[in-house]
């Protein structure tokens, strides 16, 4: 290849790669604006379930009741909410949602999920052959739950020829982990949406 027609190969090639750039617009909006692009599970739905309850969670009288009998606060794990759902969607902005709430309430105590002590574990471990004597953390010294915090996402889909109705159904249960007992239940059904299915042609 010529080298003159190289580079006018290569000058629009450049030109094409930053006019492709300069076509693309950013609006910076507020977080609480409603952005229902497509239909499927967003984080206005999050806001909405987070609204109502974790409100309901953090004011369960189950939870006042264990510090009225126990004189101290209840310990709580964040255990699984499951993704029942027909798409894909992280559920677990969820329930740190639902434990930053609960902490920031004043009324229950939080220890680290499943995920999160392994690398604890890890890190005491870690300690035993290398921190000082002053400072290593000892073993088997856990703090156990008293409650654990479950829950899930299930949704329920109708359509026909031109519309798709999609409901989403959130449900929470804190558990009382010695006696299996079910201290609180939540059930958020109010996020329903009606999708046009031309907007997508």
């Amino acid at each position: 290849m010529k080298k003159p027609l190289f580079a006018a190969i290569a000058i629009l090639a450049v030109v094409t790669l930053f006019t492709g750039c300069a076509s693309s617009k950013v609006e910076r909006v507020s977080a609480d604006t409603v952005t229902d692009l497509s239909g499927y599970w967003n984080d206005t739905d999050v806001r909405i379930v987070a609204n109502t309850l974790i409100n309901d969670c953090v004011n369960a009288p189950a939870i006042d009741r264990y510090i009225k009998e126990n004189g101290k606060y209840p310990v709580v794990i964040v255990g699984t909410f499951r993704n029942d759902s027909d798409e894909h969607l992280d559920t677990s902005i969820l329930t740190k949602k639902f434990e930053a709430a609960l902490i920031n309430s004043g009324k229950v105590d939080f220890v680290a999920s499943a995920t999160e002590r392994e690398e604890i574990r890890e890190e005491r471990l870690e300690q035993q052959d290398w921190a000082s004597e002053e400072t290593v953390k000892r073993l088997a010294n856990e703090t156990g739950a008293d409650f654990i915090l479950i829950g899930s996402v299930k949704t329920m889909v109708d359509a026909d020829a031109k519309k798709i109705a999609r409901t989403y159904f959130v449900y929470a249960e804190l558990i009382d982990i010695e006696t299996n007992k079910k201290l609180w239940v939540g059930d958020n059904s109010d996020i329903k949406k009606i999708v046009d299915r031309k907007s997508f042609r």
